[in-house]
């Protein structure tokens, strides 16, 4: 009785193979022929308890990149493994959750390398004047409005899409990245395997308040909000550092995209700039952090001038 038991659960039931064992039972269950049917009643059929401080959602997140990261790199890789058993646009669906993580490479050259080459005088844009420059911002426009356009056709407002905006970044460069160190560095060399570290799902009266009034809770640790918090600093200094000069000698045409994409970074991460300078509650970036964060973004700008100069 007890052989029948776990051979249906492994047939039918949850497959534990992974961190993220929700993603990985419906990529099973759909390689093995079951299909799937999407149901939104308009009463809510589960209801349960989400994190709702900064900790918590950075244990969790960093988990389940994880998850993503090691599914990647085994033998149920969706573009390896799901082609051969569904159809090309299932296992791009599948490819596009797991491979997520890997965004954090390209976020951490959009975060440094613009602003360490504006800061440097350094133009990577085409110019206003130029052309290719329309180019450029269709790309960039169009990639928000369509994000804007998938928030309101689902009841959202303007701010929820703003906030999925912040959000988007900061776990681009803070649990993507960490989520892929994970399995990477600290898997691969053996020294240890990925870990389940289960999320506090109890919260205090002021985690509450704090989420209730949409502030951020950046009581974290401190080795996750460093890297977010040294690139809102980096952006600040190059912004800072660079206006003038570009005043100066009258370098809008050939400068104005880095410009642009610095100061539209700091727009959206002014929760973390207000956490930094205005706030005084429990929330606020810890003074270490931002004491910290400050030495490694001047290590940053002192490299990248010795690197691009």
């Amino acid at each position: 009785m007890t052989s029948h038991f776990f051979l249906l659960q492994r047939q039918v039931g949850f497959m534990y193979h992974s961190l993220v064992e929700d993603y990985f039972t419906g990529f099973i269950l759909h390689c093995n022929g079951w299909t799937s049917v999407y149901c939104q009643p308009s009463r809510p059929a589960f209801l349960g308890s989400a994190t709702v401080n900064l900790n918590d959602i950075f244990i969790q997140q960093t988990r389940w990149n994880s998850g993503f990261i090691k599914i990647v790199f085994s033998k149920f890789c969706p573009l390896t493994y799901g082609p051969a058993r569904m159809s090309l646009l299932q296992s791009m669906c599948y490819g596009y959750h797991a491979f997520r993580p890997l965004l954090s490479m390209s976020l951490l050259c959009y975060a440094t390398i613009p602003q360490l080459c504006l800061f440097n005088g350094i133009p990577i844009y085409p110019k206003v004047s130029d052309s290719w420059f329309i180019v450029f911002a269709f790309v960039y426009v169009s990639s928000l409005c369509k994000h804007l356009s998938e928030a309101l056709s689902y009841g959202g407002s303007f701010r929820i899409w703003w906030n999925e905006q912040r959000v988007w970044l900061l776990k681009s460069v803070t649990v993507y990245l960490f989520g892929f160190l994970d399995v990477v560095l600290m898997k691969w060399i053996g020294k240890r395997g990925v870990s389940f570290v289960p999320t506090n799902k109890v919260a205090d009266k002021e985690h509450i308040e704090l989420y209730e009034i949409g502030k951020f809770d950046f009581q974290a640790s401190t080795m996750l909000l460093v890297p977010l918090v040294s690139f809102v600093v980096l952006n600040i200094e190059t912004f800072i550092g660079s206006v003038g000069r570009v005043i100066i000698e009258r370098s809008y045409d050939k400068m104005f995209g880095q410009i642009f994409l610095t100061f539209f970074i700091l727009i959206i991460s002014y929760p973390v700039i207000e956490g930094m300078i205005q706030r005084k509650d429990r929330g606020r970036v810890p003074t270490s952090v931002t004491l910290l964060s400050v030495i490694f973004s001047i290590v940053l700008l002192s490299l990248g001038s010795v690197v691009l100069i």
